[in-house]
């Protein structure tokens, strides 16, 4: 799937031109569902202007509603439905493909609730599918015991991050939920060009790499990722591919993964990864 983060704020500006061309890349390789977000700003109203540009092949877009953290406390279903006519709106379609649902803070009642919303505008034909992004084991439980239809979640899974693994993939496949996979390639720091390198110095380049930088520390600091890439590499050689080929398959191997989302200002090593 191609991702739509790194086309919004905080990666360095992208003209539309330029995003469309990204997203004219993958089209043309074959990736025809898009991700974005209500949140990444301008990203919405990139796709949708790319849309009305291209006719063929049909392009699928999985968006997310995340209402804002301070409206959560007094969350209504009309501001549920607001929101979701807004990404209409911006994408200029009738029916949102997948809605990806996101609760700020668990702590604050309303979660079920709000999802439920989702629900009953799936069953007025605005959404397609339910989705949601970045929830726990528990609070992804409590949603389905709720009977939100839940057809997807969309969550990080890597090499270097394999938290799903640790009961999130087994909640998921009792109840048919797919999981779409974001940072596999860890905002493209798994690649050659790290591959023996000093850690970067600061500041880093954009969001991305500040946030997989930390994903890094995380995982056990840039002495034990070097192992990991040096390991990679030797996978890769042997098949006649690359690190980040390598990293991507890793998940798409993993049980109940339905998608890997990959971000769209890496379109010039599309061909690389797809062979």
């Amino acid at each position: 799937l191609m991702g739509g983060w790194q086309l919004a704020g905080g990666h360095g500006s992208v003209s539309p031109a330029a995003a469309h061309a990204q997203m004219q890349a993958y089209a043309d390789a074959g990736i025809t569902t898009f991700d974005c977000a209500d949140i990444y700003t301008g990203v919405e109203e990139l796709i949708g202007g790319f849309k009305r540009l291209r006719a063929t092949p049909a392009i699928q877009v999985h968006t997310k509603c995340v209402p804002d953290r301070q409206a959560l406390a007094t969350l209504r279903r009309q501001d549920m439905e607001r929101l979701v006519d807004r990404s209409l709106m911006r994408l200029g379609v009738e029916q949102l493909d997948l809605v990806q649902f996101h609760w700020w803070d668990y702590a604050l009642p309303g979660c079920a609730a709000a999802a439920q919303s989702l629900a009953e505008l799936r069953q007025a034909g605005k959404i397609r599918l339910v989705g949601v992004t970045n929830f726990d084991t528990p609070q992804l439980a409590a949603l389905l015991a709720a009977g939100v239809p839940v057809a997807a979640h969309q969550l990080q899974y890597s090499v270097l991050d394999q938290r799903p693994g640790n009961g999130m993939a087994a909640l998921c496949a009792a109840h048919g939920v797919q999981l779409l996979c974001y940072g596999a390639l860890a905002g493209g720091f798994l690649a050659e060009k790290y591959l023996g390198q000093p850690a970067p110095a600061e500041p880093l380049e954009n969001r991305s790499l500040v946030k997989y930088r930390l994903i890094i520390e995380e995982f056990g600091g840039w002495d034990m990722f070097q192992n990991m890439l040096h390991v990679l590499q030797r996978i890769a050689a042997k098949h006649h591919a690359t690190i980040g080929a390598v990293a991507i398959r890793y998940v798409l191997d993993q049980p109940q993964v339905a998608g890997v989302i990959v971000g769209a200002r890496n379109a010039q090593h599309l061909p690389a990864t797809l062979a």
